[in-house]
């Protein structure tokens, strides 16, 4: 469900629980309440006003944040790759798309003539397989650790999450930016979505999880957040 109160989206969560809690969320203030079950609309709505100028603080946080410029896939752009910085450097060859990082430099080879959505098509896929490949070390490495198996896993490209999980499906979904993230990030987000298997709330039993398998999850929670965001068009809409 969501309500609108003063121009902003509030996405609201109803749950069995006895407090109101409001949270501005990473990476563009998106705005969520959790409300018990039986709050009506007009007392969340009251609620919300009495803290708009701390939403519009947080969002501000957020719009402040450094971001990557829009890519065009030229010479002299940087990706980042695992939490480094590398330089792209574009290459001309019509015997296939490539990839492969040298030092600093982050070399991609394309036709001439490809566009910039093509070459962003070719570097997102070449992400895709780099997160693959991580995962595949990383997902059995806490499922052992938590006892908590997932059903399956797959990665999309998300602009309001790192990770999401179906409960239902035992499923989880990791956002394709994480290979752009440091490897801490993603092990954390691994453990964030694999613990929603046990808790789906946020509360105290899923911080227990978190504090139980990994002690230092707030820095590395941080770490992910406070690191470069992707461009972001203007005109997005979730």
């Amino acid at each position: 469900m969501q309500i609108v109160v003063f121009n902003i989206p509030v996405e609201v969560i109803r749950k069995n629980i006895k407090n109101l809690h409001l949270s501005v969320l990473p990476p563009d203030g998106r705005v969520r309440v959790s409300a018990p079950t039986q709050l009506t609309d007009e007392a969340i709505t009251m609620f919300v006003r009495t803290k708009l100028g701390w939403i519009k603080k947080q969002q501000e946080k957020f719009q402040q944040q450094p971001r990557q410029s829009e890519r065009q896939y030229v010479s002299g752009e940087t990706l980042y790759v695992w939490g480094k910085q590398y330089f792209l450097q574009v290459e001309y060859s019509y015997k296939g798309n490539a990839l492969t990082l040298s030092g600093d430099k982050a070399i991609l080879t394309v036709r001439k003539e490809s566009s910039s959505k093509q070459r962003e098509s070719f570097v997102n896929e070449w992400y895709r397989n780099l997160l693959k490949q991580e995962v595949a070390k990383y997902l059995p490495k806490w499922e052992k650790t938590t006892g908590l198996y997932c059903s399956s896993w797959q990665s999309k490209y998300m602009t309001t999450k790192w990770g999401t999980c179906n409960t239902n499906t035992q499923k989880i979904w990791l956002n394709l930016q994480l290979a752009k993230k440091p490897i801490e990030s993603l092990e954390y987000v691994i453990l964030h979505e694999l613990a929603h298997l046990k808790v789906k709330s946020h509360g105290p039993e899923f911080v227990a999880i978190l504090n139980q398998y990994m002690p230092q999850w707030q820095e590395r929670k941080k770490l992910l957040n406070e690191s470069k965001l992707d461009y972001m068009d203007s005109d997005f809409e979730e």
